[in-house]
């Protein structure tokens, strides 16, 4: 299952900060800068958790999730907010936050509400990556295909990961590359050794290989 959240907020730096630690967990991300924008994603999409910070500069974040629940939207909602007194904190739940998180914050506990919220609202499932029969469990980081369980190097289970997050779309070398040795590549072709090793484990005894090079572009999971 691939779960998106939306994050809300008009401070681009926390906006981009959050997003990049989020998709760095497995979750697939879409930003917001106003209010306005955010009940028109909302509306276009379902999200397993928006991320609404309060303080926006057109409809404030009170009134988005107070609108949200009056249209039946029962989207977890984990509100951000510069105030930290306990009436702002009973009001953001009273209109029907799930979970309020007080600026500034860790972004390791962010993560860790998020997931929460997941759990609540998905069970289990909500922590998987599934691509035709290949899961990928990210709470154990345990790895299966037509239930046989598969053994990966931490550098194939990070390209893994961004690839069935982006399912069926093409992740090219430099966002792989960035992901795993975060801009210090090593001089021998390693990308494209931990490919190899990666297709040699999810596809050698499968008949439907899942694992595909797009020459020039990068590389693809899916069907």
């Amino acid at each position: 299952m691939r779960l998106s959240v939306l994050i809300v907020d008009d401070n681009l730096d926390i906006l981009s900060n959050v997003r990049d630690y989020l998709e760095m967990s497995g979750l697939m991300v879409e930003t917001a800068v106003n209010g306005q924008e955010a009940l028109e994603r909302m509306n276009q999409k379902t999200f397993a958790v928006c991320i609404l910070d309060i303080g926006l500069p057109d409809i404030d974040g009170l009134s988005i999730c107070k609108t949200l629940r009056q249209n039946g939207d029962k989207t977890p909602i984990l509100m951000l907010t510069a105030r930290d007194s306990i009436d702002d904190k009973v009001t953001g739940l009273a209109v029907g936050a799930d979970d309020y998180l007080v600026k500034p914050f860790s972004l390791r506990e962010l993560n860790a509400r998020v997931q929460a919220l997941i759990r609540r609202a998905f069970g289990d499932a909500g922590m998987k990556l599934k691509v035709s029969d290949l899961e990928f469990d990210l709470a154990t980081t345990q790895v299966s295909r037509a239930g046989c369980v598969i053994k990966l190097n931490p550098t194939c289970l990070t390209i893994l990961k961004e690839l069935m997050m982006k399912s069926p779309a093409i992740v090219n070398r430099a966002r792989l590359e960035a992901l795993v040795w975060a801009g210090t590549v090593p001089d021998s072709d390693s990308l494209r050794a931990n490919i190899y090793l990666l297709r040699q484990a999810i596809d050698k005894s499968f008949d439907k290989k899942l694992i595909h090079t797009h020459p020039g572009l990068g590389w693809s999971i899916g069907q």
